[in-house]
Protein backbone atom coordinates (compact mmCIF):
# COMPACT_ATOMS: atom_id res chain seq x y z
CA UNK A 1 0.00 0.00 0.00
CA UNK A 2 1.26 3.53 -1.03
CA UNK A 3 1.71 6.58 1.24
CA UNK A 4 -0.02 9.52 -0.12
CA UNK A 5 1.57 12.70 0.39
CA UNK A 6 0.66 16.18 -0.31
CA UNK A 7 3.43 19.34 -1.12
CA UNK A 8 2.65 22.85 -0.32
CA UNK A 9 4.21 25.37 -1.88
CA UNK A 10 5.68 28.20 -0.15
CA UNK A 11 3.37 31.05 -0.15
CA UNK A 12 4.18 34.65 -1.88
CA UNK A 13 5.48 37.12 0.01
CA UNK A 14 2.09 39.70 0.63
CA UNK A 15 3.46 43.73 -0.05
CA UNK A 16 1.69 46.66 0.63
CA UNK A 17 0.19 48.84 -1.44
CA UNK A 18 2.82 51.96 -0.20
CA UNK A 19 5.68 49.50 -0.70
CA UNK A 20 4.51 48.28 -4.06
CA UNK A 21 3.74 52.03 -5.11
CA UNK A 22 7.17 52.99 -3.09
CA UNK A 23 8.55 49.76 -5.65
CA UNK A 24 7.39 51.09 -8.77
CA UNK A 25 7.88 55.26 -8.32
CA UNK A 26 11.79 53.58 -8.07
CA UNK A 27 11.63 51.62 -10.96
CA UNK A 28 10.16 54.57 -13.16
CA UNK A 29 12.78 57.05 -11.63
CA UNK A 30 15.64 54.58 -12.12
CA UNK A 31 14.41 54.10 -15.61
CA UNK A 32 14.32 57.32 -17.30
CA UNK A 33 16.16 60.45 -17.00
CA UNK A 34 14.86 63.81 -17.42
CA UNK A 35 13.67 64.30 -20.98
CA UNK A 36 11.63 66.60 -23.35
CA UNK A 37 8.25 65.42 -23.72
CA UNK A 38 6.07 67.33 -26.38
CA UNK A 39 1.75 67.87 -26.21
CA UNK A 40 -1.30 70.04 -25.82
CA UNK A 41 -2.00 71.30 -23.01
CA UNK A 42 -5.31 70.57 -20.97
CA UNK A 43 -7.65 70.89 -17.80
CA UNK A 44 -4.66 73.46 -16.40
CA UNK A 45 -4.86 74.63 -13.20
CA UNK A 46 -3.04 77.18 -11.08
CA UNK A 47 -2.99 76.45 -7.00
CA UNK A 48 -3.09 78.84 -4.26
CA UNK A 49 0.31 76.95 -3.47
CA UNK A 50 1.59 78.41 -6.72
CA UNK A 51 2.38 74.85 -7.96
CA UNK A 52 0.82 74.40 -11.92
CA UNK A 53 -0.91 71.20 -12.34
CA UNK A 54 -2.34 70.13 -16.13
CA UNK A 55 -2.70 67.47 -18.36
CA UNK A 56 -0.31 66.86 -21.70
CA UNK A 57 -1.89 65.07 -24.35
CA UNK A 58 -1.43 64.07 -27.85
CA UNK A 59 -3.94 62.55 -30.26
CA UNK A 60 -3.11 58.91 -29.03
CA UNK A 61 -2.14 59.30 -25.10
CA UNK A 62 -2.24 61.47 -22.21
CA UNK A 63 -0.45 61.89 -18.91
CA UNK A 64 -0.70 63.75 -15.67
CA UNK A 65 1.92 66.48 -14.58
CA UNK A 66 2.92 68.87 -11.94
CA UNK A 67 5.16 71.87 -11.45
CA UNK A 68 5.93 73.33 -8.41
CA UNK A 69 6.25 76.61 -7.39
CA UNK A 70 9.85 76.40 -7.52
CA UNK A 71 10.52 76.21 -10.81
CA UNK A 72 6.83 78.09 -12.17
CA UNK A 73 8.01 81.06 -10.79
CA UNK A 74 10.57 81.26 -14.07
CA UNK A 75 7.49 80.97 -16.55
CA UNK A 76 7.87 83.77 -19.63
CA UNK A 77 4.49 82.96 -20.35
CA UNK A 78 1.02 81.79 -18.72
CA UNK A 79 0.33 77.68 -19.50
CA UNK A 80 -3.28 77.39 -21.43
CA UNK A 81 -5.52 75.07 -22.83
CA UNK A 82 -4.58 73.87 -26.11
CA UNK A 83 -1.05 75.52 -26.17
CA UNK A 84 1.10 72.81 -27.69
CA UNK A 85 4.59 72.97 -25.62
CA UNK A 86 7.19 70.79 -24.75
CA UNK A 87 8.44 70.35 -21.30
CA UNK A 88 11.38 68.93 -19.87
CA UNK A 89 10.21 66.45 -17.06
CA UNK A 90 11.10 63.65 -14.61
CA UNK A 91 8.82 60.71 -14.63
CA UNK A 92 7.33 59.66 -11.34
CA UNK A 93 4.38 57.71 -9.90
CA UNK A 94 2.50 60.19 -7.11
CA UNK A 95 2.61 57.40 -4.55
CA UNK A 96 -0.56 58.37 -2.77
CA UNK A 97 -2.86 57.73 -5.61
CA UNK A 98 -0.57 55.50 -7.88
CA UNK A 99 -0.77 58.06 -10.67
CA UNK A 100 1.83 57.78 -13.23
CA UNK A 101 2.85 61.21 -14.05
CA UNK A 102 5.87 63.84 -14.82
CA UNK A 103 7.14 66.15 -13.09
CA UNK A 104 8.05 69.39 -15.01
CA UNK A 105 10.93 71.62 -14.21
CA UNK A 106 10.72 73.96 -17.59
CA UNK A 107 8.27 74.47 -20.31
CA UNK A 108 8.66 76.29 -23.34
CA UNK A 109 5.94 76.67 -26.27
CA UNK A 110 6.00 73.92 -29.11
CA UNK A 111 8.91 74.75 -32.20
CA UNK A 112 11.48 76.54 -29.74
CA UNK A 113 14.07 73.40 -29.46
CA UNK A 114 15.46 74.99 -32.82
CA UNK A 115 15.95 78.41 -31.40
CA UNK A 116 17.28 76.86 -28.19
CA UNK A 117 19.99 74.55 -30.16
CA UNK A 118 20.74 77.82 -32.18
CA UNK A 119 21.41 79.92 -29.00
CA UNK A 120 23.86 76.96 -27.80
CA UNK A 121 25.36 76.77 -31.41
CA UNK A 122 26.06 80.55 -31.68
CA UNK A 123 27.14 80.64 -28.13
CA UNK A 124 29.90 78.08 -28.49
CA UNK A 125 30.74 79.60 -31.67
CA UNK A 126 31.23 82.83 -29.73
CA UNK A 127 32.63 81.92 -26.56
CA UNK A 128 35.44 79.93 -29.05
CA UNK A 129 36.45 82.86 -30.65
CA UNK A 130 37.30 84.58 -27.18
CA UNK A 131 34.33 87.02 -27.25
CA UNK A 132 33.00 86.55 -23.53
CA UNK A 133 36.27 86.99 -21.72
CA UNK A 134 36.96 89.04 -18.54
CA UNK A 135 40.05 90.12 -20.63
CA UNK A 136 38.29 92.24 -23.16
CA UNK A 137 35.53 93.83 -20.95
CA UNK A 138 35.91 97.50 -21.29
CA UNK A 139 35.31 99.46 -17.98
CA UNK A 140 32.60 101.62 -17.40
CA UNK A 141 33.31 105.24 -16.77
CA UNK A 142 32.47 106.52 -13.14
CA UNK A 143 31.39 109.86 -14.47
CA UNK A 144 30.39 110.13 -17.95
CA UNK A 145 29.32 112.74 -20.07
CA UNK A 146 26.93 111.38 -21.34
CA UNK A 147 24.97 108.06 -21.16
CA UNK A 148 23.32 106.59 -25.07
CA UNK A 149 20.37 104.26 -25.03
CA UNK A 150 19.73 102.13 -27.91
CA UNK A 151 15.79 100.88 -27.78
CA UNK A 152 12.66 101.49 -28.42
CA UNK A 153 11.03 104.93 -27.97
CA UNK A 154 7.92 103.02 -26.86
CA UNK A 155 9.50 100.24 -24.53
CA UNK A 156 8.44 100.50 -20.84
CA UNK A 157 12.05 99.52 -20.44
CA UNK A 158 12.97 103.28 -21.67
CA UNK A 159 10.23 104.86 -18.94
CA UNK A 160 12.14 102.45 -16.71
CA UNK A 161 15.78 103.92 -17.25
CA UNK A 162 14.51 107.61 -18.10
CA UNK A 163 13.05 107.62 -14.23
CA UNK A 164 16.05 105.74 -12.90
CA UNK A 165 18.42 107.99 -14.40
CA UNK A 166 16.85 111.35 -13.78
CA UNK A 167 16.55 110.42 -9.86
CA UNK A 168 20.35 109.15 -9.99
CA UNK A 169 22.18 111.53 -12.28
CA UNK A 170 19.37 114.37 -13.49
CA UNK A 171 22.72 116.12 -14.38
CA UNK A 172 24.00 113.83 -17.19
CA UNK A 173 22.38 114.20 -20.84
CA UNK A 174 20.63 111.02 -22.28
CA UNK A 175 20.87 110.35 -26.19
CA UNK A 176 18.49 108.28 -27.44
CA UNK A 177 19.41 105.90 -30.49
CA UNK A 178 16.03 104.25 -31.98
CA UNK A 179 15.26 101.50 -32.74
CA UNK A 180 12.61 97.92 -33.18
CA UNK A 181 13.53 95.47 -29.88
CA UNK A 182 11.71 93.05 -31.43
CA UNK A 183 10.28 91.37 -34.72
CA UNK A 184 11.45 91.07 -38.01
CA UNK A 185 14.62 93.78 -39.05
CA UNK A 186 14.95 94.94 -35.17
CA UNK A 187 18.38 93.02 -35.17
CA UNK A 188 19.74 95.25 -37.57
CA UNK A 189 18.17 98.02 -36.66
CA UNK A 190 19.89 97.42 -33.10
CA UNK A 191 23.22 96.83 -35.39
CA UNK A 192 22.88 100.28 -37.17
CA UNK A 193 21.80 101.97 -33.77
CA UNK A 194 24.96 100.76 -32.43
CA UNK A 195 27.27 101.98 -35.21
CA UNK A 196 26.10 105.24 -35.54
CA UNK A 197 26.34 105.71 -31.20
CA UNK A 198 29.70 104.28 -32.14
CA UNK A 199 30.19 107.11 -35.16
CA UNK A 200 29.11 109.65 -33.04
CA UNK A 201 30.99 109.58 -30.34
CA UNK A 202 28.23 111.53 -27.80
CA UNK A 203 28.06 109.26 -25.15
CA UNK A 204 30.40 107.28 -22.70
CA UNK A 205 28.77 104.48 -22.29
CA UNK A 206 25.84 102.57 -24.17
CA UNK A 207 23.22 101.04 -22.46
CA UNK A 208 21.18 98.31 -24.87
CA UNK A 209 17.79 97.37 -23.19
CA UNK A 210 14.69 95.88 -23.52
CA UNK A 211 11.70 94.74 -21.19
CA UNK A 212 10.96 90.89 -20.58
CA UNK A 213 9.25 88.66 -23.02
CA UNK A 214 9.52 85.10 -24.10
CA UNK A 215 12.52 83.48 -26.01
CA UNK A 216 10.78 84.76 -29.87
CA UNK A 217 10.36 88.52 -28.62
CA UNK A 218 14.02 88.43 -27.27
CA UNK A 219 15.29 86.55 -30.06
CA UNK A 220 16.89 89.71 -32.10
CA UNK A 221 19.33 89.41 -28.87
CA UNK A 222 20.50 86.72 -29.53
CA UNK A 223 21.38 87.21 -33.46
CA UNK A 224 25.12 86.90 -34.14
CA UNK A 225 24.94 90.47 -35.67
CA UNK A 226 24.26 92.63 -32.67
CA UNK A 227 26.71 89.97 -30.80
CA UNK A 228 29.16 90.90 -32.90
CA UNK A 229 27.90 94.35 -33.37
CA UNK A 230 28.62 94.86 -29.33
CA UNK A 231 32.09 93.20 -29.57
CA UNK A 232 33.06 95.53 -31.94
CA UNK A 233 31.51 99.02 -29.96
CA UNK A 234 34.38 100.99 -28.49
CA UNK A 235 31.70 102.82 -26.43
CA UNK A 236 31.69 100.26 -23.02
CA UNK A 237 28.14 98.64 -23.62
CA UNK A 238 25.84 97.92 -20.51
CA UNK A 239 23.13 95.22 -21.74
CA UNK A 240 19.66 94.99 -20.03
CA UNK A 241 17.45 92.41 -21.79
CA UNK A 242 14.62 90.68 -20.46
CA UNK A 243 14.09 90.00 -16.97
CA UNK A 244 16.42 88.49 -14.11
CA UNK A 245 16.48 85.23 -15.42
CA UNK A 246 16.62 85.96 -19.08
CA UNK A 247 19.57 85.74 -20.85
CA UNK A 248 20.89 86.41 -24.10
CA UNK A 249 23.62 86.36 -26.63
CA UNK A 250 24.44 89.92 -25.96
CA UNK A 251 24.37 89.07 -22.27
CA UNK A 252 27.67 87.98 -22.59
CA UNK A 253 29.20 89.73 -25.18
CA UNK A 254 28.45 93.33 -23.54
CA UNK A 255 30.93 94.43 -20.81
CA UNK A 256 28.72 94.43 -18.37
CA UNK A 257 25.21 92.69 -18.02
CA UNK A 258 22.57 93.38 -15.63
CA UNK A 259 19.19 91.72 -14.86
CA UNK A 260 17.19 93.86 -15.41
CA UNK A 261 17.09 97.93 -17.52
CA UNK A 262 16.40 99.48 -14.62
CA UNK A 263 19.80 97.74 -13.14
CA UNK A 264 21.35 98.54 -16.48
CA UNK A 265 20.72 102.39 -15.67
CA UNK A 266 22.21 101.68 -11.90
CA UNK A 267 25.04 100.44 -13.60
CA UNK A 268 25.53 102.70 -16.09
CA UNK A 269 25.23 106.23 -14.09
CA UNK A 270 26.60 107.64 -11.19
CA UNK A 271 24.56 108.22 -7.96
CA UNK A 272 24.00 111.79 -7.16
CA UNK A 273 23.33 111.72 -3.74
CA UNK A 274 25.95 109.03 -2.84
CA UNK A 275 28.48 111.87 -5.34
CA UNK A 276 26.68 114.62 -3.36
CA UNK A 277 27.78 113.09 0.29
CA UNK A 278 31.18 112.34 -1.04
CA UNK A 279 31.94 116.24 -2.25
CA UNK A 280 30.22 116.64 1.07
CA UNK A 281 32.57 115.23 3.20
CA UNK A 282 35.54 116.08 0.78
CA UNK A 283 34.59 119.62 1.73
CA UNK A 284 34.72 118.84 5.18
CA UNK A 285 37.74 117.22 5.37
CA UNK A 286 39.54 119.72 3.10
CA UNK A 287 37.92 122.18 5.46
CA UNK A 288 39.34 120.66 8.59
CA UNK A 289 43.08 119.85 6.50
CA UNK A 290 43.34 123.50 5.81
CA UNK A 291 42.72 124.71 9.50
CA UNK A 292 44.95 122.73 10.54
CA UNK A 293 47.58 124.05 8.29
CA UNK A 294 46.62 127.85 9.01
CA UNK A 295 47.23 126.77 13.16
CA UNK A 296 50.41 124.93 12.40
CA UNK A 297 51.69 128.08 10.30
CA UNK A 298 50.58 130.93 12.54
CA UNK A 299 52.22 128.77 15.54
CA UNK A 300 55.30 129.38 13.69
CA UNK A 301 54.83 132.92 12.46
CA UNK A 302 54.46 133.33 16.70
CA UNK A 303 57.43 131.61 17.25
CA UNK A 304 59.19 133.31 14.49
CA UNK A 305 57.63 136.63 15.97
CA UNK A 306 58.95 135.51 19.42
CA UNK A 307 62.94 135.47 17.78
CA UNK A 308 62.91 138.07 16.01
CA UNK A 309 64.48 141.40 17.84
CA UNK A 310 65.04 145.28 17.03
CA UNK A 311 68.75 145.96 16.88
CA UNK A 312 68.18 147.56 20.70
CA UNK A 313 66.95 144.43 21.66
CA UNK A 314 69.93 142.55 20.02
CA UNK A 315 72.42 144.51 21.52
CA UNK A 316 71.06 144.72 24.86
CA UNK A 317 70.73 141.05 24.53
CA UNK A 318 74.50 140.61 23.00
CA UNK A 319 75.63 143.02 26.62
CA UNK A 320 73.86 140.64 28.78
CA UNK A 321 75.61 137.23 27.29
CA UNK A 322 79.21 139.56 27.44
CA UNK A 323 78.24 140.53 30.78
CA UNK A 324 77.40 136.74 31.34
CA UNK A 325 80.44 136.04 30.21
CA UNK A 326 82.68 137.74 31.87
CA UNK A 327 81.28 137.03 35.48
CA UNK A 328 81.81 133.15 34.24
CA UNK A 329 85.07 133.86 33.31
CA UNK A 330 86.34 135.79 36.39
CA UNK A 331 84.54 133.55 38.48
CA UNK A 332 86.53 130.81 36.45
CA UNK A 333 89.68 132.53 36.92
CA UNK A 334 88.82 132.67 40.90
CA UNK A 335 88.53 128.62 41.22
CA UNK A 336 91.39 128.28 39.13
CA UNK A 337 93.41 130.81 41.53
CA UNK A 338 92.29 128.86 44.72
CA UNK A 339 92.63 125.93 43.17
CA UNK A 340 96.58 126.53 42.28
CA UNK A 341 97.12 128.06 45.58
CA UNK A 342 95.82 125.12 47.41
CA UNK A 343 98.08 122.79 45.67
CA UNK A 344 100.80 124.94 45.85
CA UNK A 345 100.32 125.06 49.64
CA UNK A 346 100.24 121.34 49.34
CA UNK A 347 103.23 120.91 47.57
CA UNK A 348 104.99 123.50 50.03
CA UNK A 349 103.44 121.13 53.43
CA UNK A 350 105.33 118.59 51.20
CA UNK A 351 108.51 119.84 50.72
CA UNK A 352 108.90 121.38 53.94
CA UNK A 353 108.60 117.42 55.30
CA UNK A 354 111.71 117.09 52.82
CA UNK A 355 113.51 119.92 53.86
CA UNK A 356 116.79 118.99 55.76
CA UNK A 357 116.84 122.42 58.29
CA UNK A 358 113.69 121.18 59.57
CA UNK A 359 116.03 117.81 60.73
CA UNK A 360 118.67 120.14 62.00
CA UNK A 361 115.93 121.97 64.19
CA UNK A 362 115.27 119.03 66.02
CA UNK A 363 119.53 118.63 67.21
CA UNK A 364 120.88 117.17 63.72
CA UNK A 365 123.94 118.70 61.91
CA UNK A 366 124.69 118.10 58.24
CA UNK A 367 128.70 117.21 58.17
CA UNK A 368 130.32 117.99 54.47
CA UNK A 369 133.86 117.12 53.39
CA UNK A 370 136.13 119.86 52.25
CA UNK A 371 134.62 119.18 48.64
CA UNK A 372 131.30 120.02 49.92
CA UNK A 373 129.90 116.53 49.67
CA UNK A 374 127.67 115.81 52.79
CA UNK A 375 129.79 112.94 54.63
CA UNK A 376 127.10 110.02 55.65
CA UNK A 377 130.42 108.11 57.45
CA UNK A 378 133.55 108.12 59.04
CA UNK A 379 135.37 105.93 56.53
CA UNK A 380 137.74 107.41 55.08
CA UNK A 381 138.32 110.22 57.23
CA UNK A 382 141.66 110.92 58.79
CA UNK A 383 143.28 112.69 61.85
CA UNK A 384 143.56 116.18 60.74
CA UNK A 385 140.86 116.61 57.82
CA UNK A 386 138.88 119.35 57.74
CA UNK A 387 135.56 119.74 57.63
CA UNK A 388 132.38 121.53 57.78
CA UNK A 389 129.19 121.25 59.96
CA UNK A 390 126.22 123.05 59.50
CA UNK A 391 123.39 123.38 62.60
CA UNK A 392 119.86 124.39 62.77
CA UNK A 393 121.51 128.10 63.07
CA UNK A 394 125.05 128.31 61.60
CA UNK A 395 127.96 126.51 61.53
CA UNK A 396 131.28 125.85 62.01
CA UNK A 397 134.42 124.73 60.68
CA UNK A 398 136.64 121.63 62.65
CA UNK A 399 139.06 119.37 61.96
CA UNK A 400 139.05 115.69 62.58
CA UNK A 401 140.72 114.36 65.49
CA UNK A 402 140.04 110.87 65.35
CA UNK A 403 137.31 108.48 63.92
CA UNK A 404 135.22 105.74 65.62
Amino acid sequence: MSTLRFDFAAPAAVVTVSDLNRRVRALLENQFETLWVSGELSNVKNATSGHWYFCLKDPGAQVECAMFRTRAQFLDFRPENGLQVEVRARVTLYEPRGNYQLVVEEIRKAGLGALYEAFEKLKAKLGAEGLFEPARKKPLPALPCAIGLVTSPSAAALRDVLTTLGRRAAMIPVILYPTLVQGEGAAAQIVRAIERANARGECDVLIVCRGGGSLEDLWAYNEEAVARAIAASRIPVVSGVGHETDFSIADFVADLRAPTPTAAAVAASPDRAALAEAVAATRRRLKRDVGRILERNMQRVDAARRRLLTPAERIARNRERIAEALRRLQAALARSHERRSARLAALGNALAHLDPTQVLARGYSIVRGADGHVLRSSAGLARGTPIDITFSEGGAEAEVKRTR
